[in-house]
């Protein structure tokens, strides 16, 4: 798979390859020069991983940063 470089000195990133590693928009591209080449590193944006990000779909309505924040520390005091 070889590709041009675009203008502003983007790359593709081929389709197979962002199936395989998982790679959805909106995820953050590391890039890391290591000697005569270039790795990059993919992370999924951390909305996906966090609580409030979690429970979206499963409420009726958005949560306050106080709700949200009293949701954590009975699901801390329930744990114990």
């Amino acid at each position: 798979m070889a590709y041009k470089v675009g203008p502003k000195g983007q790359v593709v990133i081929a389709k197979e390859a962002r199936e395989r590693l998982g790679v959805r928009p909106g995820w953050i591209a590391v890039q890391r020069l290591v000697g005569d080449h270039l790795e990059v590193y993919f992370f999924p944006p951390q909305h996906e991983h966090s609580l409030k990000g979690r429970l979206a779909g499963k409420i009726r309505r958005p949560l306050s940063d106080t709700e949200l924040q009293r949701a954590r520390e009975q699901a801390w005091t329930d744990r114990e």
